[in-house]
């Protein structure tokens, strides 16, 4: 109001642009001058002139309410246009596998855009380390959070052709107790696999190895090696299965698969960057997303 009254001349002008009363402006102005303890204009009957505090003053403010409007005019483009730096959290083989490919088809489209990606298998605390977007295997128990369903996680078994032409192929789950298993140190229960068959039969079964390990790349090289049979996400295998390096080993089964989620605060009004790149996760990895036909 201060600004408006220096730049109309007047209290009636200034109060006039901005619907109130030459009263109510005058006030304002007044409210300033005693929390300040000094004046800012001289007053006479017919017009206002500024006194040198005056002048400092409205100097300052003119600067802060620039500054303001240049807020308010980026916060708006941030709504409409995809721009600036998004957190993000995911489990690390789906991650690798299948998130950093979908980045760069997404990155590629908004240039203006960047991604910091971390991989991380624990779920995610959103708030409290600074992420915009998460993705959790396993049931979303913050009720503060959206939880957006993805395909369900799954694995599938795979071995060499070098160690089944060695120890033999499995024709049921009960088999498996007498082969070599590679199994991850941070499941609870890394010693039992619990199976789903093709008519979604549930089967636990009870498993041992000589290899055990807390990181699912290693496994899968393990089982490059013949050392026996990997049980791991299809995304992590889909390369080597394809190229005949590892071969699917009881093909109806596969780990009993668990729930997946694109997690995120709730916010009425999300930036733009977040709303385009939930709307392309979902698109890829949702329950009827692009890579529907494959298992991830």
């Amino acid at each position: 109001m201060f600004v408006r009254v220096v730049d109309s001349g007047s209290f009636a002008a200034a109060a006039a642009s901005a619907g109130v009363s030459a009263t109510m402006a005058a006030k304002h102005v007044r409210g300033i001058e005693d929390r300040l303890g000094a004046r800012l204009l001289h007053r006479t009957t017919r017009r206002q002139t500024l006194t040198e505090v005056g002048q400092l003053y409205d100097e300052r403010c003119k600067r802060a309410l620039a500054e303001v409007e240049l807020a308010e005019a980026t916060g708006s483009e941030l709504q409409a246009t995809p721009k600036g730096q998004l957190r993000m959290v995911a489990p690390v083989s789906f991650g690798s596998h299948s998130v950093v490919p979908a980045l760069s088809r997404y990155l590629a489209r908004h240039p203006d855009v960047s991604v910091d990606l971390t991989l991380d298998d624990r779920a995610p605390d959103l708030l409290k380390n600074g992420f915009e977007l998460g993705i959790q295997v396993g049931d979303v128990v913050d009720a503060t959070l959206v939880a957006r369903p993805l395909r369900p996680y799954r694995r599938i078994m795979a071995a060499s052709p070098a160690y089944l032409a060695q120890a033999g192929v499995p024709e049921q789950p009960e088999e498996l107790s007498s082969h070599q298993c590679l199994r991850m140190r941070y499941w609870r229960r890394y010693d039992r696999w619990h199976l789903v068959g093709p008519a979604g039969e549930p089967r636990i079964m009870r498993v041992a190895g000589r290899f055990l390990c807390n990181h699912g790349q290693a496994v899968r090289i393990a089982a490059l090696q013949g050392l026996g049979i990997a049980l791991q996400p299809e995304t992590v295998l889909v390369d080597d299965l394809a190229a005949g390096r590892l071969v699917r080993v009881l093909p109806g089964w596969s780990y009993m698969p668990s729930p997946m989620y694109l997690i995120y605060a709730q916010d009425g009004r999300p930036t733009a960057k977040l709303r385009t790149i939930i709307d392309f996760l979902l698109t890829r990895f949702g329950p009827r997303g692009l890579d529907a036909g494959r298992d991830t």
